[in-house]
């Protein structure tokens, strides 16, 4: 999680160095001059379009800038109100060059998903087209040739509709106004109906399931768990090893429902693990590998919507995805309710 905001402790050394630096050759250096360079941390800080960090190193650097050089020193009381004009620029640029970052970040979010788009789609479809196209042309075809290629179609079309899910759903989680539609979910059933998405084959071979006998209906956002469920099994059949086994576990405690998705593969680096939900992130051998990289950012989404927590974490072979739902109602209530 720090790993993440390294850039204001990089502005902030920047700070202390240039104070130091300032302080040294202070008779050398008129205060326009020490001003000027004090707004460096500040323009570090600001290309990375945070304002509250931005705020914050600009603050920072008002106040050493106050105290160590504007009359009287050493103190916050500022006598020339000139000098009031000077912290209100340092604020100033900080904003405009923020504003600016975030700009651009945006513009480039928009080019990623566009282009993810193009590729993601584009390949589905070429596919169903290629095979739709065979089948209609070769009328002697074999009938295990007939089915290979319809079984293609169906992977296909398959992927198209959880992109285009994710996409969707993804809308809904950015409304701040979101209302989840709640009612009483059998997890296991919604595991079943998201596994529905995927090839039967893979999943006789290589998913194990565990189910805690004692589980008990679940109080939330149906279609929405079926998307969390789809999602963390899409990710797990494309980043293990074909050969490789995945766990899928669920179980009850008193105040919460545990899930997790282990699957064996490459144990990843823990920085990695920290922006594994980042939207668009990659992992860094998915190269060859079809994806949008918003699935995971869209389960942590889903996952907040419910009060619960997700994290991921090596394990042993593997990397393994582990959802804590807190448990707000019980079913035994809903049964007094009808009575």
């Amino acid at each position: 999680m720090l790993h993440r905001y390294n850039y204001i402790l990089t502005a902030f050394i920047v700070l202390m160095i240039i104070t130091l630096i300032s302080m040294l050759f202070q008779d050398y250096l008129e205060l326009v001059n020490i001003a000027l360079i004090h707004l460096i941390p500040i323009i570090v800080v600001a290309l990375r379009g945070n304002f509250y960090a931005t705020a914050l190193i600009a603050l920072i650097a008002i106040l050493f800038f106050n105290v160590l050089y504007v009359p009287p020193i050493y103190s916050f009381s500022v006598h020339d109100a000139i000098y009031l004009w000077s912290f209100a620029i340092f604020l100033l640029v900080g904003y405009i060059i923020t504003a600016q970052a975030k700009k651009i970040q945006t513009n480039e979010i928009r080019e990623i998903l566009l282009n993810t788009l193009s590729h993601d789609l584009k390949t589905p479809l070429s596919s169903i087209l290629g095979s739709i196209t065979l089948l209609l042309e070769d009328q002697k075809m074999s009938a295990e040739t007939k089915s290979i290629l319809l079984h293609d179609i169906k992977n296909s079309s398959d992927k198209m509709h959880r992109l285009i899910n994710n996409l969707l759903d993804n809308a809904r989680l950015k409304d701040k106004h979101l209302k989840l539609k709640m009612e009483w979910c059998d997890l296991e059933d919604i595991l079943g109906v998201a596994l529905q998405d995927f090839d039967e084959a893979h999943i006789q071979k290589r998913l194990t399931l565990h189910v805690d006998p004692n589980l008990e209906l679940f109080w939330g956002d149906y279609n929405l768990l079926v998307r969390l469920f789809a999602n963390l099994l899409d990710n797990a059949f494309k980043y293990s090893n074909q050969n490789k086994q995945i766990s899928i576990s669920i179980s009850q405690e008193e105040k919460s429902v545990n899930i997790t998705f282990f699957n064996e593969s490459t144990p990843l680096k823990e920085q990695n693990l920290e922006t594994i939900f980042d939207k668009f992130y990659r992992f860094e051998n998915a190269k060859d590998i079809s994806g949008s990289g918003i699935g995971l950012f869209i389960c942590q989404s889903i996952v907040k919507a419910h009060n619960g927590k997700i994290k991921a974490y090596n394990l042993d072979n593997g990397i393994c995805f582990e959802i804590l739902f807190p448990i707000t109602k019980l079913p035994t209530k809903l049964q007094k309710e009808y009575e």
